[in-house]
């Protein structure tokens, strides 16, 4: 993307998600394990959900399929409005959990629940890097 992300939609890159966005920056998908049963969780928080134990942020493939999506064809926001249509989707990663994204790097219209997808990193500016994804063939 050309024109730099506004300031009203840059990400919160602090507290419980900091390491999160830092390891975008650095092109890294970073999700929180259980230190003690190993389950990967979403969204970041204290302690491991399943288990009350500590989390510790470990590097995620970056695969896994589109879960639910919705194609964006009318945004007042002039920033998002210059980049109509697009992909808003679930994605659910191969370790588990679901994150919201958006899909690039095809036509929306080729979109499918189930398509596989793996991570990319845009930069928008402003020291800020989105994962996205983008169709994959590989799973």
């Amino acid at each position: 993307m050309s024109e730099e992300l506004p300031a009203h939609l840059r990400p919160e890159a602090s507290g419980s998600a900091a390491a999160y966005w830092d390891g975008a920056r650095r092109g890294k998908l970073l999700l929180p394990r259980c230190t003690a049963c190993a389950s990967t969780t979403w969204p970041p928080r204290k302690r491991c959900p399943a288990c009350g134990s500590a989390l510790a942020w470990v590097e995620a493939s970056g695969r896994g399929v589109v879960h639910t999506y919705t194609v964006v064809r009318h945004n007042a926001d002039p920033w998002l409005a210059a980049r109509l249509p697009y992909v808003v989707a679930m994605i659910e990663l191969d370790e588990g959990p679901r994150l919201m994204s958006n899909v690039v790097g095809c036509d929306v219209d080729a979109v499918r629940i189930g398509m596989p997808v793996a991570v990319t990193f845009v930069d928008v500016g402003a020291d800020v890097r989105l994962p996205m994804f983008e169709p994959s063939g590989a799973r």
